[in-house]
């Protein structure tokens, strides 16, 4: 970025009260990692995910032995930007890059990555640790007690992380931010009777068609299926296979919602993985409609806060930038080039009303929605 634009937006900023203890760090790109930056800063204007991060830094610094792994290594970066003295700059996160190289073979080269597989990795990786936090904790703890009740008398058994779980796997603060959940709903067409399961998400891919909305892609998403021919269910009630009608509707909402546009899909005319730069619109505010009538707080509102965004005609080549809500402020963050933009031009990423053909277009990919309080 330049010294003068820097300079211009710093000033901006200063001068927006709002925005006293935020900073704006552009990163650098060491070489085709736009994938990996657009997603930290989308996650960095999550609020709820900074803070938790921002809160696992300072806990963790008072705790001696803690190995480097991905989230330690997240959380210094972060702490930095938060700490630096000017608002507006440039970062480097080498450190993390090379962690994150070391950790995952598939990005352990120069060639372009899907910002969408890195976010699922990095969310996985983070909670993995957590998890491992919390059984190194659990033991240390089971020890304590057991020596404490040598010398006195126990109230009960001390409990594991597994125990208090049931054997499940242990929730941690990922869970809370991200995680929803999904109701997969099938009614026998013959006897009626309606079968139901369950199944966690921390994000939701959906199809995309042109010139349409996202609410129209989410309800898309939940519209009934129904199974016949080779696909018939089989019904436990009938003890045979029969046509049935399945849809999906979501039964917990996640406290920040992402939304994961499924624009990269393999042509078999052409032999190989186009991208589809339909036009769909986003809204500021956004509320679900393919919820469950017994869902808490099933008329919650959603603010968009970040979009990732696919820049380029092909899934294997172009590049990645965010956009980000700061307030009532928006930013343009291109690796190293932040730049405030108006909350209008969002419109421009939607995509290409013209699909006929491949074309290149910078058109949102992840978008980030954060719960009302």
């Amino acid at each position: 970025m330049g010294a003068n634009a820097s300079t211009q937006l710093e000033k901006e900023i200063t001068a927006d009260h709002v925005l006293a203890n935020e900073h704006f760090y552009g990163l650098i790109n060491f070489g085709n990692t736009c994938y990996c930056n657009s997603v930290i800063q989308a996650l960095y204007f999550c609020q709820p995910f900074r803070e938790k991060i921002l809160e696992y830094r300072v806990q963790t610094k008072k705790t001696s032995g803690q190995r480097d792994n991905l989230l330690t290594c997240l959380a210094d970066l972060f702490m930095s930007i938060a700490n630096q003295k000017r608002r507006v700059g440039t970062i480097a996160p080498k450190r993390f890059i090379t962690k994150l190289k070391k950790e995952n073979e598939l990005f352990d080269n120069f060639m372009q990555q899907d910002a969408h597989e890195f976010f699922n990795f990095l969310l996985n990786a983070i909670s993995e640790t957590l998890i491992e936090d919390l059984k190194r904790d659990s033991a240390r703890d089971s020890i304590n007690g057991r020596r404490e009740g040598s010398s006195s008398q126990s109230n009960g058994p001390t409990q594991s992380v597994s125990d208090s779980e049931n054997g499940e796997t242990p929730k941690t603060w990922i869970h809370e931010i991200f995680q929803g959940t999904l109701t997969n709903e099938t009614r026998c067409l013959n006897c009626e009777t309606v079968s139901s399961k369950d199944e966690d998400f921390l994000d939701l891919s959906v199809d995309v068609q042109p010139n349409v909305s996202i609410t129209y892609c989410l309800r898309d998403f939940s519209n009934m299926e129904t199974l016949c021919g080779d696909q018939k269910y089989y019904c436990e009630n009938c003890c045979s296979k029969q046509e049935a009608q399945k849809r999906m509707r979501i039964k917990k909402l996640p406290r920040l919602l992402a939304l994961h546009l499924k624009r990269f899909k393999y042509m078999e005319h052409l032999s190989r993985e186009t991208k589809l730069s339909y036009r769909v619109m986003f809204p500021m505010e956004l509320r679900l409609f393919n919820v469950r009538d017994d869902a808490d707080d099933s008329d919650r509102l959603y603010d968009l806060v970040a979009v990732v965004v696919h820049c380029g005609s092909t899934p294997n080549r172009g590049h990645y930038l965010t956009l980000v809500k700061s307030h009532s402020f928006w930013l343009l963050f291109d690796d190293d080039i932040v730049d405030k933009i108006e909350g209008a031009s969002l419109e421009a990423y939607f995509g290409l009303s013209d699909c006929n053909v491949q074309k290149n277009s910078n058109s949102a990919y992840i978008l980030f929605y954060q719960a009302r309080d």
